[in-house]
């Protein structure tokens, strides 16, 4: 019992001794001010999406804040850090993230307001900024070039003679579909090409009647 005791009253003193002040929390939240809105520039300019949320985007800039808060008060008192906790664990968030991105920057506006509520400045300034780094290389780094969706139609006699001369223009060729109408047949190929208007020269020389190249945002590539 006696250990015990002493632990409790070492930790009680801890606590007792984190005094936040007005200064303090003022400072706290200009840094995370400053952070959150870097956060809020990053997601808008680094991330490049077809569709863009606003409503998440304002959450990844207020976020900070409350974590930094509550960070702060559960160093200043004992018996707030047992009820904030108690508190968190009955609450369930039950809101889907679409884009796997997306954690990422949620991820980084709770480590902003935890940093900044432990007052550990450096940490949360270095990381962003490494975390930006990265994210700007990652984003425009292109290992492949993006698939082509070619759709053709042509006579079954010829359509082997099409195929053969798209294989022999392009890096990669593979064959989605293939449908047979009456005396014509509907191919749909996906293909890698050096030259994006190669495939539709080639089928122009070629003997297919119609086509239709579709490019397309995919993260499978062949």
């Amino acid at each position: 019992m006696n250990l015990i005791n002493a632990v409790a009253a070492n930790i009680q003193s801890s606590f007792e001794n984190s005094e936040v002040t007005t200064s303090v929390i003022l400072s706290v939240l200009l840094v995370t001010l400053i952070l959150s809105i870097y956060e809020y520039i990053v997601y808008l300019s680094v991330s490049h999406r077809s569709v863009y949320n606003r409503a998440f985007q304002i959450n990844l800039a207020v976020i900070p804040f409350f974590i930094s808060m509550i960070i702060l008060c559960l160093q200043s008192n004992l018996v707030i850090t047992l009820g904030t906790i108690g508190a968190l664990a009955i609450i369930r968030y039950r809101t889907a993230v679409k884009d796997p991105v997306d954690m990422l920057y949620i991820l980084w506006s709770v480590f902003i307001g935890i940093t900044c509520g432990c007052r550990l400045y450096e940490v949360s300034v270095l990381t962003s900024l490494l975390v930006t780094l990265v994210l700007i290389v990652l984003e425009n780094l292109k290992l492949s070039k993006k698939p082509l969706i070619i759709v053709f139609d042509c006579s079954p006699e010829n359509e082997e003679s099409v195929l053969l001369s798209l294989k022999s223009s392009v890096k990669r060729m593979e064959i989605k579909s293939r449908t047979c109408a009456g005396n014509e047949m509907h191919d749909t190929v996906e293909v890698i090409a050096k030259d994006s208007g190669l495939p539709a020269k080639i089928l122009k020389e070629s003997q297919a009647d119609r086509f239709s190249i579709i490019s397309y945002d995919a993260e499978n590539i062949l």
